[in-house]
């Protein structure tokens, strides 16, 4: 599957750990990241800068569904759901 046409979805919803240009200390969840272009497009895509997170997430017919509406619930609920349990 590729990714829909301005939609930029991951780049918005995920939150990304490591550090990388523009995010010295990473993106949290529901930011739009720096290197989101205007048309919604990863400006590193291609560049070893690029963090490992956003290398591996692909586009999947169960993430993306039909819009991107849809893809940011998704993965907003994904990271609710891998967030680190709160202390007792």
């Amino acid at each position: 599957m590729n990714c829909r046409p301005a939609c930029g979805a991951c780049c918005i919803a995920l939150s990304i750990s490591s550090p990388m240009p523009l995010h010295p200390q990473g993106k949290p969840a529901g930011v739009r990241c720096g290197h989101l272009t205007e048309d919604l497009r990863c400006a590193i895509f291609h560049e070893p800068t690029r963090p490992r997170v956003c290398a591996s997430l692909r586009p999947e017919p169960e993430m993306c569904g039909d819009s991107r509406e849809h893809a940011l619930v998704w993965i907003a609920e994904l990271e609710r759901q891998t967030l680190p349990a709160p202390p007792r």
